[in-house]
């Protein structure tokens, strides 16, 4: 399987993909390994992290350009996505060993009840290539630590940086037969899910979710799955300071060039501040630099797949049948590279592909509401549900409207973050389960029940 730079179309090498025969034998090591780690204390599970972080640290750069090279990102944004994702193993270091040890919850005269968090054993991890430090920290740092083997694939658009990420592991003091990498595609993380695991986290579309999903119900085993969103913005009215707004926005949308499951994917800006916040917004667009991501002020690069180029294109053509306007973009640069255009679209509605299916682009459709009410309408008229964002300069404003989002997360005048502190979930076509927070450490744990009664007087 070819490695392409994204960027230039360059040849990075071959991924040779992994056989069932190999898949197999990693498997077995892997089992055998997690019943000798599982044995090990939480305190000295933990302490690979610190050392990890360090070496993480240390390779900064050679990780981000093997990143950048891979899938596109701009080397500046590759390298905030490594140090940004330091904040989730500082939260790891200091709060797995709270949430995983065994819990006293209550005592009488006659009984103690605790609860005892217990590995499930080994687990497939088949992550995604737009986020892999992020993506992959969520699911192999608190496995680990909560005594699992982890059999981990890489996207084959991210496999070199995948590769890193895991050597690193070893490196710091985590047995080598515990985790396993996986090389290959499509067909590859179908063969795994053929094993006797014990889990299985996907992040990825919602397509290949769903087929997961179906695939292992018939295991019983936990299956999470983080999968996409068309994720809503509205601008309220009472906005006085739309530069801002504006700056936010800019971010919540373009940022990773669109590549993001929680990107700001449709704008509802209240009719009294429309054509402000659309002449605003187009100017920012316009300043932005699209080009080689391996350039200091690049905001824009290429996208991680070609494929992605048609999908894009065909959202925006369909809009403009249906009577929209393009304001910027609207089109793939003529160039080396797969590189689209930032594209604005404003005179949209819901019967709009770029309102209601995702885009995963750097691309946005911006449509005039006339209130508040028909704001919360557009916004929950989606079948994903993963965050949703209200910018008001009252929080009594914003707080009603986010109370009825049917979504794993909400935002007040902000957008597109994840933080360890709460759980990063889906709800509906965007996924089953969390990660981060307590709930995302315990989500690689079965509890057990103790219920003990002593005889002696």
């Amino acid at each position: 399987m070819q490695l392409i730079n994204p960027a230039n179309e360059t040849f990075l090498g071959h991924l040779v993909q992994d056989s069932s025969e190999m898949i197999l034998e990693k498997y077995n090591k892997v089992v055998q390994a997690q019943k000798e780690w599982k044995k090990v204390g939480i305190k000295d599970r933990i302490q690979w992290i610190s050392k990890y972080k360090k070496l993480l640290l240390q390779n900064i750069d050679h990780l981000a350009l093997t990143l950048t090279e891979d899938m596109g990102k701009p080397l500046s944004q590759s390298k905030g996505e490594i140090k940004g994702a330091m904040g989730r193993l500082d939260y790891f270091i200091n709060h797995c060993e709270q949430y995983l040890s065994t819990e006293t919850v209550n005592v009488s005269e006659t009984h103690t009840e605790m609860i005892a968090y217990e590995p499930l054993g080994v687990i497939a991890n088949i992550s995604a290539w737009n986020f892999p430090y992020n993506i992959g920290f969520n699911v192999f740092i608190p496995a680990i630590v909560a005594g699992n083997g982890v059999l981990y694939k890489p996207s084959e658009f991210c496999s070199r940086t995948g590769e890193k990420m895991i050597s690193l592991l070893f490196d710091a003091g985590v047995p080598k037969n515990l985790v396993k990498v996986i090389q290959g595609g499509g067909k590859t993380g179908a063969a795994l899910l053929d094993l006797d695991i014990d889990a299985v986290y996907f992040t990825g579309s919602h397509k290949t979710g769903q087929s997961i999903y179906n695939k292992v119900a018939s295991k019983m085993i936990p299956c999470q799955l983080e999968l996409g969103g068309k994720d809503p913005l509205y601008i309220t009215a009472d906005n006085a300071n739309l530069i801002s707004v504006v700056d936010s926005a800019i971010e919540g949308v373009f940022w990773n060039n669109g590549q993001s499951c929680c990107a700001v994917e449709r704008i509802y800006v209240h009719h009294s501040l429309y054509d402000q916040f659309l002449d605003l917004f187009v100017q920012k667009v316009n300043a932005m630099k699209i080009g080689n991501p391996m350039d200091d002020d690049t905001f824009i690069g290429p996208l991680a797949r070609k494929q992605q180029i048609n999908i894009l294109q065909s959202q925006v053509d369909d809009a403009l049948a249906k009577g929209a306007t393009v304001l910027t973009g609207g089109k793939a640069l003529e160039c080396k590279g797969y590189y689209y255009m930032p594209t604005v679209v404003s005179n949209v509605d819901h019967t709009m592909s770029i309102m209601n299916e995702e885009s995963f682009g750097p691309i946005i459709g911006i449509q005039k509401v006339a209130s508040d009410e028909e704001a919360i309408k557009l916004m929950k008229d989606s079948k994903f549900g993963l965050s949703s964002a209200v910018f008001s300069d009252k929080y009594q404003t914003a707080k009603p409207i986010l109370d009825t989002m049917d979504t794993g997360t909400v935002y007040w005048n902000c957008c597109d973050r994840v933080s360890p502190y709460t759980p990063w979930s889906g709800r509906h076509n965007s996924g089953i389960g969390s990660t981060l927070s307590h709930i995302g450490i315990r989500a690689f744990t079965q509890p057990k029940a103790y219920q003990l009664k002593s005889f002696e007087k």
